[in-house]
């Protein structure tokens, strides 16, 4: 049996990456399924367990690091190894940053802590356990972690500080055989956007990027799978993604417009 561990499970790609692990495993799988909605998560345990799937549900704020460590223990009560952590939870945003006030500014440490530290807190406290396990690490990072996207200064300080954190551990845990893979979406067919903060701290209720082209969350989430499975470095999942990351060594202006091209004029930034 696998023990594998999925932050913001309880809707989005997190759900769905727990959906498809029970699918595919049944009775062989062991999910533990972290959220803040608890209520959601006992839907989504509800569902994988009609594949046969054991699980557990632990109310858990990512933010709060006793949260963090308090997940892994849980863990570890109920199961008695972890062979995977998939770090999913996370928050967007979506502001220019002259139009954050100064008395506001607080919110971006707030993302920073969700979107980083939470990360940072559930891997080191489920380290000792991956490494007996000779397990994976999945973290979900995005394309703006890569490069970046006008008007989302504080998203993708977020996710461009995963990318280094996850680079420098997939260097210092390769001779102990975990893996670490780091998955950078793009535009993924979720809400998370229209509940990511704006320019004042609260929640947006609207999109600052094209929607049309959008990846399905259950595409996603089988790529970052199939990723993890693998035990592959990264996961860029578009043409469009791959072909930005490489042009922004070369062509960097030409990213820049790229990258402006991509955003919802319908929705400025604010």
């Amino acid at each position: 049996m696998k023990t594998i561990v999925i932050t913001g499970a309880s809707d989005g790609i997190g759900a769905e990456m727990a959906r498809q692990l029970a699918r595919q495993h049944g009775a062989e799988a062991a999910l533990v399924l972290a959220a803040r909605n608890e209520a959601l998560l006992a839907q989504v345990a509800g569902e994988c367990a009609t594949h046969g799937a054991q699980t557990l549900v632990v109310r858990t704020d990512v933010s709060v690091e006793a949260d963090c460590r308090r997940l892994i223990d849980a863990t570890i009560t109920r199961f008695g190894r972890i062979d995977a952590l998939i770090n999913n939870a996370g928050m967007s945003a979506h502001a220019l940053f002259e139009d954050v006030k100064a008395q506001d500014l607080g919110w971006y440490e707030t993302l920073m802590r969700v979107n980083l530290w939470g990360s940072v807190w559930c891997t080191h406290a489920a380290l000792p356990h991956l490494k007996q396990s000779r397990g994976s690490i999945a973290a979900v990072s995005s394309l703006a972690g890569l490069v970046g996207v006008p008007g989302r200064s504080a998203y993708s300080a977020t996710k461009f500080a995963m990318a280094g954190f996850f680079e420098v551990l997939r260097a210092e845990l390769k001779s102990a055989g975990v893996s670490v893979t780091t998955a950078y979406p793009g535009v993924v067919a979720t809400r998370t956007r229209h509940k990511g903060f704006n320019a004042a701290g609260v929640a947006a209720g609207v999109s600052g990027l094209k929607e049309e082209e959008a990846m399905s969350i259950e595409k996603c989430a089988r790529l970052i799978l199939n990723g993890m499975h693998k035990r592959e470095r990264e996961v860029v999942m578009s043409a469009r993604g791959k072909l930005g990351r490489w042009l922004k060594l070369i062509a960097p202006g030409l990213v820049e417009r790229m990258a402006l091209a991509a955003l919802n004029n319908g929705s400025k930034p604010h």
